[in-house]
């Protein structure tokens, strides 16, 4: 236990998950971008842990969880998340899920869905045919070749940087510590996204459904519109913010997600 976070593992068939929480109550159930950890929600655990059961894991293959050969897909890393609802014995859970998040908390619903209680698609990604035909034209997100005189890490700081506000550096450093821990597949969660038939699984979506994103995050914005078309969601836009919305807006984080939650 640190600073009221329990940190553990759950076994899945690819290997370990890795978890952490905090609070009780009906849980609320939280996946990170690619390729953080769950260090994005760093502060915005004990906020929502005050009311529930806060639960932030890492994706498979990022983090301190398993990092298994083989490609990764979106079935895959909700394979594994699935595996922690189930050892974690989440009969009933609110998802939670920022950009890649987000797309694997779709495919969660589609799977689980009576027994999810709301969704929360922070920042996620609509993947449709287009964003499909489109993935060959895509340019690297984080990928960086690395040098011996490790110029690449200042290279791979300047990829994010702009995201970033000035004093929010602590952050930036952690998302730097989460990259290079999967350098040599650090791009792979994007793929994944963008490989993703989303279409199919939103028709087996029953929970009611929050599309938010942050203001400044204009990569996510246009998504909001079609998820609103496709699930007849509500949708909130954020003041402030980037892409990093759950570290440079917690409280106001914690909130959207509390408020949500507390309608059901």
């Amino acid at each position: 236990m640190t600073d009221g976070l329990l940190r553990g593992y759950v076994p899945s068939a690819f290997g370990q998950v890795h978890y952490v929480e905090c609070g009780s109550g009906e849980a609320v159930l939280m996946l990170h971008q690619t390729p953080r950890s769950w260090t994005e929600y760093l502060d915005v655990l004990p906020l929502v842990g005050a009311a529930h059961r806060a639960v932030a894991m890492d994706t498979l293959g990022f983090g301190a969880s398993a990092k298994p050969a083989g490609p990764h897909s979106i079935e895959r890393f909700a394979d594994a998340a699935g595996a922690l609802i189930e050892e974690l014995g989440l009969e009933r859970f609110h998802l939670v899920g920022h950009h890649t998040g987000g797309v694997i908390a779709v495919e969660l619903a589609a799977r689980y869905q009576g027994r999810v209680s709301s969704l929360l698609l922070s920042a996620t990604s609509f993947v449709d045919d287009e964003k499909r035909r489109a993935a060959d034209r895509r340019k690297p997100v984080d990928h960086v070749v690395p040098r011996p005189d490790g110029s690449h890490l200042v290279e791979l700081w300047n990829r994010r940087r702009g995201f970033y506000r000035d004093g929010e550096e602590a952050a930036l450093n952690r998302f730097m510590v989460d990259a290079l821990t999967v350098l040599d597949r650090v791009e792979e969660g994007h793929e994944a996204v963008q490989r993703y038939v989303m279409e199919d699984r939103l028709a087996h979506i029953t929970a009611r459904t929050l599309a938010v994103c942050a203001a400044g995050d204009h990569y996510s914005l246009p998504s909001l519109e079609k998820f609103a078309a496709a699930l007849g969601c509500e949708t909130r836009v954020v003041p402030g913010g980037h892409v990093p919305l759950p570290e440079q807006l917690p409280k106001e984080f914690a909130d959207v997600i509390s408020e949500w939650v507390a309608a059901d």
